[in-house]
């Protein structure tokens, strides 16, 4: 078997927001322009064979409802950007996780998805649209939402380079998301964000860099999480950190972009067969293996609630994300008071 181990590249963007369609075109541009230099510039060493790109990177959700983004902003996919990420693939041999795009599908009128894809040279390998929504802000659909939704949740892509997974974002304060993507059969665990300060990648608070690093040893996985680098007058009211980060499968850190806004391309080593080694070896903290999946009640009941009116449509926006999240804690309330009762029932 040949020994899989190459360089991949986390690049942070720091791109005006477009506020229509024909502005994403200048946005792909840049993307593209920073995939030569990330594949020039490691050329003389350990080539790069997979370059990542942050959340938003294509366009952000710069309006209040769903339907001001299906008018404005949303595609399907593939379209033109995806077609020119697969030129790239296979003019340079590598494969491309885009950053993210808001996503129209005939076949689910009236939502739009935070949607990512991987991009090789024989085109997409799979789409990823974000399960976790950033309520109440994010008004976009999650695809976990939708009765008679079909397509994997938590699709795998097993290329040359080794089994690629991605989640987006919020996602990631959910060890759920990247357990079933480890479970699924994912070696590498991409994650596409535009984590915002102050829960970057400095003290106090550095979730950014905490959550990267337990998602890689929980999963016995690599994590190339690239960040977005966005001023704050490019995307208020935030402020972005970048910070992208390559961690590997015990959750060393082997790349760090400078923290603050701004363009970067960190670049570290991913060494496939050491992992597959260390997975099939590993006795001891092997939690995929250890792993005792019905001792968690919490998973057999559910929780936050279908987005669906009374009419059967969607009505996403910031307030009536509010009004599900309400609904949600009072279940949760109820939950917490009925295994009070079981564990006294006087």
């Amino acid at each position: 078997m040949d020994h899989i181990r190459y360089s991949v590249a986390a690049c942070q963007t720091d791109l005006a927001n477009p506020i229509d369609r024909r502005g994403m075109r200048a946005n792909m541009d840049r993307i593209l322009s920073m995939i030569d230099s990330a594949v020039a510039g490691v050329a003389p060493f350990l080539p790069v064979r997979l370059v990542v790109f942050p959340e938003f990177a294509h366009a952000a959700p710069v309006f209040e409802t769903a339907a001001e983004l299906i008018e404005k902003l949303a595609i399907p996919i593939p379209n033109e950007h995806t077609e020119r990420l697969q030129q790239k693939a296979r003019e340079h041999d590598i494969h491309i996780q885009s950053g993210s795009m808001l996503e129209v599908d005939p076949k689910w009128p009236g939502h739009v998805f935070n949607t990512t894809c991987l991009i090789g040279p024989a085109g997409v390998l799979y789409k990823y649209r974000k399960v976790n929504t950033w309520i109440p802000y994010e008004v976009h659909t999650s695809p976990h939402d939708l009765e008679g939704y079909d397509e994997p949740l938590f699709p795998i892509a097993d290329t040359p380079i080794g089994r690629i997974g991605c989640a987006i974002c919020y996602d990631w304060l959910f060890p759920e998301v990247m357990r079933q993507l480890a479970a699924n059969g994912a070696e590498v665990l991409v994650r596409v964000s535009a984590y915002m300060d102050p829960w970057g990648a400095t003290e106090p608070m550095a979730w950014w860099t905490i959550v990267n690093r337990c998602r890689a040893l929980e999963n016995i996985a690599y994590v190339v999480a690239a960040n977005q680098g966005a001023s704050l007058k490019h995307y208020p009211p935030y402020s972005w950190p970048g910070g992208s980060q390559v961690v590997d499968y015990d959750g060393r850190l082997l790349a760090e972009a400078s923290p603050g806004p701004g363009e970067r391309i960190v670049v570290a080593p991913v060494d496939i067969s050491a992992l597959r080694h260390e997975r099939a070896a590993r006795r001891g903290h092997s939690m995929l293996a250890h792993l005792r999946t019905e001792a968690y009640p919490v998973y057999q009941r559910h929780q936050y609630p279908p987005l669906m009116n009374d009419n059967g449509s969607a009505q996403l926006s910031y307030e009536r994300n509010n009004s599900l999240i309400d609904e949600a804690k009072r279940g949760l309330s109820d939950a917490e008071k009925d295994l009070a009762a079981v564990k006294d029932p006087h």
